[in-house]
């Protein structure tokens, strides 16, 4: 889980900020304020170490088919009158013992298999080079006691530090790291017996990014009928696509994982708490390869293309919940879209009962009150706990983004709340109640 997010000169966000993360996080605030950044650095970094080149510092994109998201050019990530031109991203984590320890060759740091959680730290500051293509200028992995940094210095060398030392145990261009969180083969064996404590650390680090999904704003649009490979998707896309091969795998495989509720029922059973269905079902277009997404309220049963729009666009959000491993990292934005009030209200349960029962981390723009409010009344009625949710107002200052912390207390209230933000309700009842007055008062003068 991610427990802290810094950046500096990143986009919106001119002066440095930390942000402290929870297993939900909700980012609040007003259009084009820099909340969408604040994820889209982790991607950028998920992204990074995704590249099949080993030697990109930074991968901003540009390819449709493996890449996430394009992030431009360097100086389309650099905030403006940034100076030095740098930026930094930087976080921290922790990660359960018990996390991957039943494939030996995915462990992470030794630490880790005495029972006890790791906690890992990422801190990375990027230039640019005569190409104008990122390039890391420091960058620091700690954790587990150790703490290993690398400085570029002229003509594209790297010195590599250990600890607080002054003097570096290498000095090389052959020491660059390896797509931002690796140091390359020359620089661990420069390091001897603690080139091994390096290399988990950037495992550790490499894994906690691999653990991230994203599902964007803009979601596919649901299709009347699908053609199904047979098999289970390795990933959920951004924009909510391979879903359905998820939901058809669920259903139609033979046979249950132990005891584990099968997807498409656990989506089900959250369609119908959000009131949007009774039951979840897909069926076979005749004697077809094609299948379709049913759903059945009462005794209608409708084909998916033929309901609500809302329905097919919170599909991902419900089944990505169920789909990410334990411990993963869910980024997502707008999930609210095109839902009516209550089933908004209903991500706010989904969220924290998902991260307590599979240890899934939620890091959510969002614009609906009603799925704020119901976090509140969720920590009032003991249900979720103060600490278990972070909530910022993310807002326009002096040019760049700014951070409010919002606080919640025992009772699930927000002290220090941004005036006029989700608009005044009690305002427009009270003009409301006015103008009846009036017009009453209009009616018996006349």
């Amino acid at each position: 889980m991610f427990t802290q997010l810094q950046l500096k000169h990143f986009k919106a966000w001119r002066e440095p900020v930390e942000v402290k993360l929870a297993p939900v996080t909700l980012l609040l605030g007003t259009n084009s304020s820099g909340k969408s950044s604040l994820l889209q650095s982790l991607l950028l970094l998920k992204q990074t170490v995704s590249s099949p080149d080993r030697t990109v510092h930074l991968n901003l994109g540009g390819d449709e088919t493996n890449d996430i998201f394009s992030f431009g050019s360097f100086d389309d990530v650099l905030s403006a009158k940034a100076s030095p031109r740098q930026f930094e991203i930087g976080f921290q984590f922790e990660q359960p013992a018990h996390r991957g320890e039943s494939d030996a060759s995915a462990r992470g740091p030794r630490s880790r298999r005495s029972g006890s959680p790791f906690e890992g730290e990422f801190l990375a500051s990027y230039g640019s080079n005569s190409a104008r293509a990122p390039v890391v200028q420091r960058l620091r992995l700690s954790g587990a006691g150790s703490s290993f940094r690398l400085v570029r210095r002229e003509r594209g060398a790297y010195s590599v530090f250990v600890d607080e030392e002054s003097q570096p145990r290498e000095r090389s261009r052959s020491c660059a790291p390896e797509r931002s969180i690796a140091l390359s083969a020359e620089a661990v064996a420069a390091l001897g017996t603690e080139g091994g404590r390096a290399q988990d650390l950037s495992l550790a680090v490499r894994r906690e990014l691999e653990g991230i999904a994203y599902l964007g704003p803009l979601r596919r649009p649901p299709q009347r009928d699908y053609v199904w490979n047979k098999t289970r998707p390795g990933t959920l896309e951004p924009d909510g696509n391979k879903v359905v091969d998820l939901l058809f795998a669920s259903a139609l495989s033979k046979g249950r994982r132990g005891d584990k509720p099968r997807v498409i029922d656990e989506v089900s059973g959250w369609l119908v708490r959000m009131g949007l269905a009774d039951k979840l079902e897909v069926q076979q277009v005749g004697r077809s390869l094609r299948y379709e997404i049913v759903i059945r309220k009462g005794d209608t049963l409708s084909n998916l293309r033929d309901v609500g729009i809302g329905v097919s666009q919170v599909l991902p959000v419900l089944a990505l919940a169920f789909f990410v491993p334990p411990g993963g990292t869910i980024l997502l934005e707008e999930p609210e879209t095109h839902l009516h009030p209550l089933a908004q209200a209903i991500l706010a349960e989904l969220f924290v009962e998902i991260s307590r029962q599979r240890g899934v981390q939620f890091l959510v723009e969002t614009h609906s009150e009603h799925l704020f409010r119901r976090l509140q009344t969720l920590v009032a009625r003991e249900q979720a706990a103060p600490e278990q949710c972070r909530l910022y107002f993310v807002e326009e200052a002096a040019g760049g983004a700014a951070l409010r912390p919002l606080p919640m207390d025992e009772f699930g209230r927000v002290l220090d709340w941004p005036e006029g933000f989700f608009g005044d309700s009690l305002g427009e009842t009270r003009q409301q109640a006015m103008a009846l007055i009036e017009r009453q008062k209009q009616l018996r003068e006349a």
